[in-house]
């Protein structure tokens, strides 16, 4: 098998067999194909795509290149859920605790941030001693025992995708669908759930801009995840705003606290019990509406935020963070950004406040290795809200003033303020199953 001819079929748009798949990425994986000849066949597919039996080909082969986790041992139906990334997004930190408190099994292996988007991970170790590492077997027992863990992808799962995503990030090839899909689905597989809810995110501040792309790249993912025997359903969701009013790390987890305190209500608690309900009802806990009853009065009874608490102790962490958030760092300056003319708040480009946390340190860049863990931004208003000239938006968390000034600029560009209110569009799109 020559691998020239695999690539000349795959720009021919012509169809690879499961073997000839599974050949690349074996082959490219153990080093037997080099970085060139892989990186011309990833930009055949990013011009010329793979029908649907190649993508599930690609998926499993990258699946099979490593370690796939048993999960029976947890002894009951385990759920995980998977977002594409956004600005603001801490859904995880919520369905997470609400699932397990209504009897779900949640095993979650999460990410560290990508360019602007922030991480789970991040977001974890902003808690007081919180571990994002521990062994398969403590992560299962946990899993068994509270409900929920949510770890670092770490050990020997999908190397290949490792492999292929570092390639693809050099080659200009990430944005393409099969190549998403089979470095999502891959990991979801190799984690081993029995169900998956996927959240895949449009707009400015996620990577699918439309919900068109949105839902061909969900559509592929719900396909790719069924015939590999898993109960998969997608929910397309609108990232054209920040979810939520925090974003930077130590700030959103603050914010999750608030949430399952009864404290705060906005369209982030809505999408979480949302999310939340779905991945109930995959795992069998009755209809949609039931579920979601399920999820609401696991966060007004403070079941879920007990959850919560029993994971950060369980990982090593401050539990009484979810009793007094001041625990949580704390920046050095906070500076208040204010409205430059009065009108309605028409939008919040999520990609540019992403653009200001990272620059406040909230995330890691080519040149800072470390994250600064109270940085962030947190707005008083929402899209629709009407605001007065010098009226305060939102609060600035840095450490200098540099930096907060450079960030205030960003951020005032970010915020479209009209003269007339803006309809508000939900923020679930379509759901796919």
């Amino acid at each position: 098998m020559q691998i020239y001819d695999l690539i000349q079929k795959t720009r021919r748009k012509e169809t690879l067999s499961d073997t000839e798949v599974r050949y690349l990425i074996n082959g490219f994986t153990q080093g037997e194909i080099p970085d060139y000849m892989m990186s011309a066949w990833l930009m055949a597919v990013c011009c010329q795509g793979l029908s649907t039996e190649e993508t599930v080909s690609m998926t499993l082969a990258m699946r099979d290149s490593g370690e796939c986790l048993d999960l029976s041992g947890v002894g009951g139906i385990t759920v995980d859920k998977h977002s594409t990334g956004g600005i603001g997004d801490k859904t995880t930190l919520l369905i997470a605790p609400i699932v397990a408190a209504c009897g779900g099994f949640v095993p979650k292996m999460s990410g560290r941030g990508l360019g602007f988007t922030g991480g789970t991970i991040d977001k974890l170790e902003s808690i007081p001693g919180f571990s994002v590492e521990i062994s398969v077997p403590d992560f299962m027992k946990q899993v068994r025992e509270i409900g929920c863990a949510v770890i670092s992808q770490s050990g020997n799962l999908t190397p290949a995708d490792k492999k292929i995503y570092a390639l693809r990030n050099l080659t200009a090839t990430v944005d393409s669908i099969p190549l998403i899909c089979s470095s999502i689905m891959s990991k979801k597989l190799a984690l081993g759930a029995d169900c998956i809810l996927l959240d895949v995110k449009y707009g400015n501040g996620a990577f699918m801009k439309t919900p068109e792309s949105a839902a061909e790249l969900a559509e592929i993912m719900v396909s790719v995840g069924k015939l590999a025997g898993k109960k998969c359903r997608a929910v397309i969701t609108d990232m054209n705003a920040p979810l939520g009013h925090a974003v930077g790390n130590a700030l959103e987890v603050s914010e999750v606290i608030g949430i399952l305190q009864n404290n705060d209500e906005n369209a982030l608690s809505e999408l979480a019990l949302a999310l939340s309900a779905h991945m109930l009802e995959l795992s069998g806990k009755g209809d949609f509406q039931t579920c979601l009853k399920l999820a609401s009065g696991a966060v007004t009874s403070g079941k879920a935020l007990e959850k919560l608490a029993a994971m950060i102790t369980a990982q090593g962490g401050d539990a009484s963070v979810t009793e007094n958030t001041a625990k949580l760092p704390k920046s050095k300056i906070q500076k208040l950004f204010r409205a430059e003319q009065s009108g309605y708040i028409s939008g919040i480009h999520s990609e540019q406040v992403g653009l200001a946390c990272l620059e406040l340190g909230a995330g890691k860049t080519a040149a800072r290795s470390e994250i600064d863990y109270s940085a962030g931004v947190v707005f008083l208003h929402d899209v629709g809200d009407f605001v007065s000239a010098g009226e305060v938006l939102g609060i600035i968390h840095g450490s200098a003033d540099e930096l907060c000034e450079r960030a205030k600029q960003r951020l005032l560009r970010a915020v479209r303020i009209s003269d007339e209110k803006p309809e508000i569009s939900p923020l679930i799109h379509q759901i796919i199953s």
